[in-house]
């Protein structure tokens, strides 16, 4: 690797950490991007001559950290310079509170970026941006929409924010609960992309995943009395756990029901069941928590043939009460073709598809190529995989749909 590729992935990791470290001293996300960007020019430009630095990271955010003082200063001295004139007061920025009741700056990033004045889809969009480190086609993919459409969202919010004077400062503790379902969106969407990439040659990306659960975890020692909390780390760990077996030593996807067992983080899954527990014991199970019931009885499964798909399927229908979309629906109905056979559960796809609902959502045709399959049609199930991979913009996936077309296992 040469030193070029070295800074930029470099950059890629610290590069959440960048912005939301200088947000916190600047307050203004977009110039914190701008700082960021500006430390890694400056990167490529001194480590091919001087060599790279020993601790990298913390050498791109001291770089921003000089430059973001100095827009600072250049400020005051202007505001300084127009109360001279006698166009304004004078406004002198308090250093920012390195010790505050937040003590990560990411989540702190992300609570304030959770402002009531977005809407939560901007909300998660900008946060997913900045800190996750996303491009808009994977936002748009989690959000099953188009990439126009994120970079709207993203565009207005920076807009509102502006329009707003909304500073980057930490909402009171008391407003932390009423901003908590944006920010658990955002950690949720962060590990999603990373259990399962949406876009690009690799099937999963675990250093998502780690991220997410380690934000999971410091929002769980911010609100230990939120059910929803302890839900989402639950889900988040209990999926986790199956990642090394997720694959082949080659590369290639491993479903759920064909997957080692062996494999499974038992680590993970235990502090799965035991966040499962808390949130049980704090109150009723939100969408995050009925989640996590649902992957705690994968968990609990030692063999395939031992899943409880019955208690799946009820659960699937309560979270469809609570939280309902097509997605879920979905799910409901392959929980349904496990536990009462293929051919209930394409006539609940079937709706789904009457209703012109998921169109571009790959996991619909592959769920009735799967089921079609399971029924001995398998001309229909070839159609139904070659559809979903001409869906979906996961190379390794593709490749698992392509040869779910040309094998059908009836």
């Amino acid at each position: 690797m040469d030193v070029r590729d070295t800074v930029e992935a470099v950059f890629r990791i610290e590069s959440a950490r960048l912005v939301a470290g200088l947000a916190r001293i600047v307050r203004d996300v977009g110039l914190a991007e701008e700082l960021a960007q500006d430390a890694l020019v400056i990167a490529l430009e001194q480590w091919p001559a001087k060599g790279v630095p020993d601790d990298p990271g913390p050498w791109l955010m001291a770089t921003a950290k000089h430059r973001a003082v100095d827009v600072l200063r250049r400020r005051a001295n202007y505001e300084r310079k127009l109360a001279v004139l006698g166009a304004a007061d004078p406004a002198v920025e308090d250093e920012p509170d390195l010790d505050d009741h937040i003590h990560d700056d990411l989540l702190r990033l992300i609570f304030t970026a959770c402002h009531p004045a977005l809407s939560t889809e901007s909300q998660v969009a900008l946060i997913l941006r900045t800190l996750g480190g996303l491009g808009t086609g994977a936002i748009a993919r989690a959000f099953l929409t188009t990439e126009a459409t994120v970079s709207q969202r993203i565009l207005r919010a920076k807009r509102t924010l502006a329009a707003e004077r909304v500073q980057f400062e930490l909402p009171a503790p008391a407003e932390l609960p009423a901003r908590l379902s944006a920010a658990l969106g955002v950690v949720y969407l962060i590990f999603n992309e990373g259990y399962s990439a949406s876009a690009g040659d690799d099937w999963a990306r675990p250093q998502l995943c780690e991220e997410a659960i380690r934000l999971g975890r410091v929002l769980a020692g911010l609100l230990p009395s939120e059910p929803e909390v302890y839900g989402l780390c639950a889900l988040m760990e209990l999926q986790a756990a199956r990642i090394r077996a997720r694959t082949a030593p080659d590369g290639t996807p491993v479903l759920l029901m064909d997957q080692d067992r062996r494999l499974w983080d038992r680590l993970l899954i235990r502090r799965g069941l035991a966040a499962l527990t808390a949130a049980e014991t704090l109150g009723t199970l939100g969408p995050y928590g009925l989640q996590a019931a649902i992957a705690a009885c994968h968990a609990r499964a030692l063999r395939p043939e031992d899943t409880d798909w019955a208690r799946i399927v009820a659960l699937y229908r309560l979270l469809a009460h609570v939280a309902p979309s097509a997605v879920v629906r979905l799910n409901l109905a392959v929980a349904v073709g496990m536990a009462s056979g293929p051919a209930a559960g394409l006539e609940l796809l079937d709706e789904l598809t009457a209703a012109g609902a998921l169109t571009s959502y790959p996991y619909l045709p592959a769920a009735r190529g799967d089921l079609l399959d399971r029924l001995g049609r398998a001309e229909e199930a070839r159609a139904e995989f070659a559809r979903a991979a001409a869906l979906t913009g996961n190379a390794r996936e593709r490749d698992l749909f392509l040869a779910r077309a040309a094998t059908p296992s009836q």
